[in-house]
């Protein structure tokens, strides 16, 4: 057990460890309350939308795929609540007709890419175009609320102590897909087929019925943060959620899932969404502009591309390092017959 956990902190998750323990100790001078169970809660319920999908974003890198249309989709289901909701159909229905639009979406998606072998990197930008479209067509340069107190409850207030819907519900959702990615036969072919399509076809995987079902939960998941988004801001506008695709895949990434697929875990992009939040609310503590967050994470962006990489070809140089010399557990040595 300890040589696992040694090993584990060695790896690029050790390091995102001790950033944001860094980044924590460093914000926490700047204010005594930063520590609060209050301010905790309130910075993941800033960004909980983003990182709900960002779950989701997880598995279908790893899966050798992308979805660039995720916030599109996202502000599409806000906009069809609101617009049905402004024709006086009951937001009930109008959640259910936007989840149903989001799996719509994800199995469009999905289609193009599984089973007609289109680059998920060009259909889903067609999608963010268009799925943005809709939602512009919706809403046109209105913004539309006056939601009933029920729905605003879901995204303003606690559900289980202080904690509030959305925050639940990514804890279950993160619990779920530990177990689906880590735990199960579907999340062996996820890894499989991110290392080798082929390789795994051959091997009886069901390969386009995967990658569907990862772009459906996909639209589906997205079309739920987007309609909590509605519920925490009280109104909804046809840029809802535009631009949140960069936060989400550089969560993704830092966390040190492979952008060509077939390798990363959800600890790692656990670990990412900690410092990427705890990093933006210190920046804030300093004043530091909206703008400029952004760039920093853009570079962090960059790195979390070039880091994992890094981080692996030094360790395979020390292995070889290790082998050259005759180190511990060196082949040269193990078994040697005495002449």
């Amino acid at each position: 057990m300890w040589s696992r956990l040694g090993s584990r902190l060695r790896s690029w998750e050790g390091l995102l460890l001790g950033l944001v323990v860094a980044v924590i100790a460093v914000n926490a001078l700047q204010t005594p309350f930063y520590l609060r169970l209050s301010n905790q809660i309130n910075l993941f319920t800033l960004s909980i939308e983003k990182i709900i999908v960002a779950l989701i974003m997880a598995l279908i890198i790893i899966n050798a795929e992308i979805d660039l249309s995720v916030a599109s989709v996202m502000g599409l289901a806000a906009c069809v609540v609101a617009y049905l909701h402004a024709q006086g159909v009951p937001v009930a229905l109008g959640v259910l007709a936007g989840l149903a639009v989001g799996a719509l979406a994800g199995a469009f998606n999905g289609y193009w890419i599984a089973y007609v072998g289109l680059p998920s990197l060009a259909v889903t930008l067609a999608g963010l175009i268009g799925y943005r479209g809709a939602a512009r067509i919706l809403i046109e340069d209105r913004s539309i609320g006056g939601f009933p107190d029920w729905f605003n409850r879901l995204g303003q207030e606690p559900l289980v102590g202080p904690f509030p819907v959305s925050l639940v519900l990514f804890f279950l959702l993160l619990a779920l897909m530990l177990v689906v990615l880590h735990r199960s036969a579907f999340g062996r072919y996820v890894y499989a087929i991110g290392n080798s399509r082929d390789v795994a076809r051959y091997s009886g995987v069901n390969v386009n019925r995967v990658k569907m079902t990862l772009f459906v939960a996909s639209g589906f998941i997205s079309a739920l943060a987007g309609i909590l988004l509605a519920a925490r801001l009280g109104s909804v506008r046809g840029n809802t959620a535009e631009g949140f695709e960069l936060d989400i895949i550089t969560m993704v990434l830092l966390g040190g899932v492979s952008i060509f697929g077939g390798s990363g875990s959800l600890i790692g992009v656990a670990l990412a969404i900690l410092l990427i939040l705890n990093l933006r609310n210190g920046m804030s503590l300093v004043n530091i502009t909206g703008n400029t967050q952004t760039g920093v994470i853009g570079v962090l962006l960059i790195l979390s591309v070039l880091g994992p990489n890094w981080a692996r070809s030094l360790q395979e140089r020390l292995q070889r390092s290790r082998r050259q010399t005759g180190g511990p557990g060196d082949g040269a040595t193990r078994g040697a017959v005495p002449k």
